[in-house]
């Protein structure tokens, strides 16, 4: 008898489909269906019906574009964002036993014990990241920065950012979400880090602990020296030959 599509076989292509466009979500951030139908090679309307499916599971929910400025005619895209019973579906280093050890250090220690605790976590991330940082040039340390965050299951990537210049660094995925929505010191001692990594102020915008989809750092434009100003500028190539 020739296959129908609809046995096992047929279910579990589907589930893994499905694991897809939830995956291609958690990776890339708020996403329409044409978006995700071209990143994943599936027709519109094959992702649509998947899309369907994950919003029914309570993986996934419709929320209308966000948009920076001034909004075109039109109804507002609709993109898919994953819902925190979805974000639970993928890997968490996270588990009661954490929550439970950092309940006894803020009962016993206070915040600022929370927050040491905190510093010495990423101090083991902050050192690993740093060769690659260091031999990055300025101008692409951000991007290498979302590259060896990505390796750890961050999702992360980076994008102009839509006021104000500079850039966005994204996290679309956090392996301490939940933690840190009880201790935001987690956050706190994370954004630290990335200043020192960067070598500038950063500014933590949204956090996936606070309900937002993105964890969201702004970092400001490469700024150069005056005197590397001035080198940029000068076309006399004889200044500064002076005998």
């Amino acid at each position: 008898m020739p296959a129908t599509g609809s046995g096992p076989v047929a279910a579990d292509a589907h589930a893994r489909t499905r694991e897809r466009v939830a995956r291609a979500v958690l990776e890339n951030g708020p996403s329409t269906a044409a978006a995700l139908a071209e990143l994943i090679g599936l027709t519109p309307a094959a992702v649509r019906r998947h899309l369907d499916t994950l919003v029914a599971e309570g993986i996934l929910e419709p929320q209308e574009e966000r948009v920076y400025g001034q909004r075109g005619r039109g109804r507002p895209a609709k993109v898919f964002v994953l819902t925190p019973e979805g974000r639970d579906a993928f890997e968490h280093s996270y588990d009661d036993l954490a929550v439970g050890a950092l309940r006894f250090l803020a009962d016993t220690g206070g915040d600022d014990l929370v927050l040491e605790f905190a510093r010495r976590r990423i101090a083991d991330l902050e050192e690993r990241y740093r060769p690659a940082l260091e031999a990055a040039a300025p101008e692409r340390r951000a991007a290498v920065l979302a590259e060896v965050l990505s390796t750890d299951g961050y999702a992360a990537s980076v994008q102009a950012a839509p006021v104000g210049g500079g850039e966005q660094l994204c996290q679309h995925h956090c392996p301490v979400a939940h933690v840190a929505e009880q201790f935001p010191q987690l956050c706190e001692a994370e954004t630290e880090a990335f200043a020192r990594l960067l070598d500038t102020h950063v500014q933590r915008i949204a956090t996936i602990a606070n309900g937002e989809d993105v964890c969201t750092t702004h970092v400001p434009g490469v700024r150069r020296s005056p005197a590397q100003h001035d080198l940029m500028h000068d076309t006399n190539p004889r200044r500064g030959s002076h005998r």
